[in-house]
Parts: structure tokens; C-alpha cells; sequence
């Protein structure tokens, strides 16, 4: 009896050396020498060489001069991620989407509720999602030109000079990484 307690306690101490710190450390090197960038959580620079986010979550922008993500209804918060699944017809989903609406026509009055792309008044699957449409990058250029005094014409090609195509040519959607694109902005407003 006092044989088997011995052989399970070395087998458990084998078995927590193996998976519990030896598995884990050769995953981390690995991933650190192969991919540290990623290893690291995708981290943006700013030109100063500071940290400004993720090019992996999605942020919420205060000010009204630089492009707007989708809506997030965790906040943008890595830690919850997914959004509630609700459908169509929930109230919950109809009150958020009949207030991201609202925000929107009071932030954009010059442009025609017919034009607002459906992914700016709602949620990614995950709520984190950093990219957007170029049809909803292309909308608030309007918005911004008027905030920022930059012209139109200089956004349109921001936007088209940060808009990403698709996943070797043929998985996904064309679309906008907002960190990037506000980075590239925001350098032109300091110019």
C-alpha cells in the first residue's frame, strides 16, 4: 500500500514538473523565438516608440476627429470577450443599435443615415474587433475633414493607403485597421 502512495506521489511530481512548468517554458520559447511580435500581444507603437494598443482588439476613440471602430458592448474589454448573442428582434439589441444611430446622426449631420454601414452601429462577434469596413472609414471622412481641416481628398487616401485586402487574395473582406489608420492621422494633424 505505503509502494502505490510513493509511486502516485513521483508520478504526480513527474507529471507537474512535465506539464506544469516544462511544457509551458518550451511553449514560451518557442513562440518568443518564432514569433515574438505575436508572442508579445501584437502591441502598436506610436511614433515615439510607445505603446498605444493592440493591432488584435479594437479601441474606443473620445475624440470625435479621429475614425470610430465598431461598437464594442464590453468596452473593448480583452478580458470578456464575445458580445451577447442577441438577435434581431431582442430590445436589448434593438435599444443599442436605436442609440448607436442616435450618436450617429448627432456626430455626422452631413451625412445621410441611408450611408451609415450597418457595422458601425453594431457589435463584432467578439466585441473586439480592431478593423472596420473602408465603406465605414470612407463615411466619416466628412466628419473629420470638418474637425481637423484636413481635406477630403488627403483622407480618401489614407484610407485607401491603410485598407487591408483580402487574406491571400481570397479569404475575408477588404478592410481598415482603426489604431493604424488614426497613427497616420494623427501624424498628419502634427505636420
Amino acid at each position: 500500500m505505503m509502494n502505490n502512495a510513493i509511486t502516485a506521489i513521483r508520478a504526480s511530481v513527474v507529471f507537474i514538473l512535465l506539464c506544469g512548468i516544462g511544457y509551458p517554458l518550451l511553449c514560451t520559447g518557442l513562440a518568443q523565438l518564432f514569433m515574438p511580435h505575436q508572442a508579445n500581444g501584437s502591441l502598436v507603437l506610436n511614433a515615439e516608440g510607445k505603446v498605444t494598443g493592440s493591432a488584435l482588439i479594437g479601441q474606443h476613440y473620445d475624440d470625435p476627429s479621429y475614425f470610430q471602430g465598431r461598437v464594442s458592448s464590453i468596452d473593448y474589454n480583452g478580458a470578456g470577450s464575445g458580445s451577447n448573442n442577441y438577435g434581431p428582434s431582442n430590445p436589448e439589441m434593438l435599444r443599442r443599435t436605436t442609440d448607436s444611430i442616435e450618436a450617429w446622426k448627432k456626430a455626422n449631420p452631413d451625412v445621410p443615415i441611408s450611408e451609415l454601414p450597418i457595422a458601425l452601429v453594431t457589435n463584432s462577434g467578439s466585441g473586439l474587433d480592431p478593423h472596420i469596413t473602408p465603406a465605414s472609414a470612407e463615411v466619416q471622412i466628412p466628419r473629420i475633414s470638418k474637425l481637423t481641416g484636413i481635406s477630403q481628398e488627403q483622407l480618401h487616401d489614407l484610407v485607401k493607403q491603410y485598407t487591408e485586402g483580402r487574406d491571400l487574395g481570397i479569404f475575408g473582406e477588404p478592410r481598415v485597421h482603426v489604431l493604424e489608420l488614426n497613427l497616420a492621422l494623427k501624424q498628419l494633424l502634427t505636420k
